[in-house]
């Protein structure tokens, strides 16, 4: 069990706190001091960095991957399950960002058939929050990181999972919350470096994705500076209702070695976000 450090954090502005989800201003948070995941949705068990799983079937139909990604704000808008259960009904991987695991989220996974690994960022009211990623089939393994915000001192978290693909190939994917409140591009350029001695190893295919917080260009810049050094490319939307914070787009989905079949950032009221749906079709193995 990783050790963890009690933190009070005191958000004094209306905008971090609207930002985080909460009603107070005043609160105690419970930080995670080291990267934790878990693969439990009942009295969740987080242990250290990595899950790994001996059985891992391919995470493809038939060499069809349809993915979903979603800032979920930590299930706040009553309408966010009927939501949820419609964008990823024909998805095969699901990467959820802001996933608050309450009473209600718990009822709903366990009422389905995905398999589940989430990243804890801190505890709120005891309540675990972070980046969740559900699957049709196990990962062979999906590992946690963290990286902490300069001025609220609370995680941002990513997830990084390796499935087995129906083609012999391995495909990596990164569900990322990209730090948000620094003047700087320090701590975000960090972020993204904690995941890259692992990706430039990754010998196939790649999904980024997630909510990276690009509300300014020099942000976008760090993003696809990053990508283009993986090979990744950007998916762009025939239906593209994606949020922007000073007209630029805060998610972004990115991938190598796929084919893009269709994809679309529909509108919702679920969320402050709305997600991204992509299909994908596997292709000839290549090698980088």
């Amino acid at each position: 069990m990783a050790r963890r450090t009690k933190t009070k954090v005191v958000a004094g502005l209306g905008v971090v706190a609207g930002a985080l989800g909460l009603g107070a201003f005043n609160s105690s948070f419970d930080v995670s001091v080291q990267p934790e995941i878990t693969n439990e949705v009942f009295a969740p068990h987080f242990s250290y960095h990595c899950i790994e799983s001996e059985i891992a079937p391919p995470l493809d139909n038939h060499g069809q991957l349809t993915v979903a990604v979603w800032n979920i704000y930590k299930q706040q808008r009553p309408n966010w399950r009927s939501a949820l259960a419609s964008f990823t009904q024909k998805s095969d991987l699901v990467l959820l960002q802001e996933a608050s695991l309450n009473t209600e989220l718990q009822t709903y996974l366990n009422d389905s058939q995905w398999q589940v690994r989430m990243a804890n960022a801190f505890r709120f009211l005891d309540t675990p929050a972070g980046v969740m990623n559900l699957s049709r089939v196990s990962s062979r393994q999906t590992c946690a990181y963290l990286a902490m915000e300069p001025w609220l001192r609370l995680p941002k978290s990513a997830l990084l999972s390796q499935f087995a693909l129906s083609n012999g190939q391995t495909l990596a994917v990164v569900n990322l919350h990209g730090v948000n409140f620094a003047i700087g591009l320090n701590e975000y350029k960090q972020q993204l470096d904690s995941l890259k001695a692992v990706l430039e190893q990754h010998q196939g295919p790649i999904i980024l994705a997630g909510d990276f917080n690009t509300w300014r260009k020099a942000r976008i810049k760090v993003v696809r500076a990053f990508a283009h050094s993986l090979g990744l490319k950007e998916v762009h939307y025939h239906n593209d209702q994606r949020v922007r914070v000073l007209g630029k787009p805060l998610d972004h989905l990115y991938y190598r070695d796929l084919r893009l079949v269709t994809a679309e950032a529909p509108k919702t009221d679920a969320s402050d976000h709305n997600p991204l749906l992509a299909t994908f079709k596997l292709v000839s193995p290549t090698v980088h």
